[in-house]
């Protein structure tokens, strides 16, 4: 029995990943529907998000089940609890990236991203997925290290952001109202994603040591920039 529960607590923990895996290449996959303006990828990346769905309320399911059926304490309490929160940053990334390829959709046969932004949006995006597939590593390994410096690399997120901002409010954005605000959501959408990739590396932080991140992450030396996935 004992010998089930734990491969139950472990099968939980490889849906983390698969979900990890399954958002990392939607933000991908929309951020390329939405510079080519391909309409076909772009209803793929919105129709392959309810595989995401599916693969959380399944998580859900089995994590309640255990906590019914075992009623788990300390570290085993701590993992099924942590992973329900894992479940719902990587279910959330997974709409970011259904965002992205339905303002793709909505903008087809143009483009919402003018020729002079596409370097920063697809910077955005790439960033995004690096993010994520780092996570994913992070679930698997059980790196705190790793886990701690995502949030570092997600300051080189912050500074895409930023930059975006600035073209919007300069005085010779010639882009029309309509353009400017598809940007600021993408913006937004790509800074919320990396901020739940960030989340969940957090959350593995705390299933490790019982520690919240932010008590551990003086800790770490500074990290400058992204390493590939």
């Amino acid at each position: 029995m004992r010998d089930a529960y734990h491969e139950e607590l472990d099968s939980i923990g490889d849906g983390l990943v698969e979900m990890a895996r399954l958002v990392g290449s939607a933000i991908g996959r929309a951020t390329t529907a939405m510079l080519d303006a391909d309409l076909k990828l772009a209803e793929n990346v919105i129709e392959a998000d309810q595989k995401v769905d599916e693969l959380q309320h399944d998580l859900e399911a089995r994590a309640i089940a255990l906590l019914a059926r075992q009623q788990p304490v300390a570290t085993d309490l701590r993992i099924v609890v942590t992973s329900l929160r894992m479940s719902a940053d990587l279910e959330r990334s997974g709409d970011l990236a259904q965002h992205v390829a339905k303002l793709a959709r909505l903008r087809f046969p143009e483009r919402a991203v003018p020729q002079d932004l596409h370097a920063t949006i697809l910077e955005m995006g790439q960033l995004a997925q690096r993010l994520m597939a780092k996570a994913a590593e992070v679930i698997v390994t059980k790196d705190v290290d790793l886990a701690l410096q995502l949030e570092q690399d997600d300051d080189e997120m912050d500074l895409l952001h930023r930059t975006l901002f600035q073209h919007l409010i300069d005085d010779r954005w010639k882009h029309g109202i309509e353009t400017a605000v598809d940007v600021t959501l993408l913006g937004r959408y790509y800074e919320r994603y990396a901020d739940h990739a960030v989340a969940v590396a957090k959350r593995v932080v705390y299933l490790v040591t019982g520690e919240h991140a932010d008590e551990l992450q003086a800790d770490i030396q500074p990290v400058t920039g992204v390493e590939g996935a």
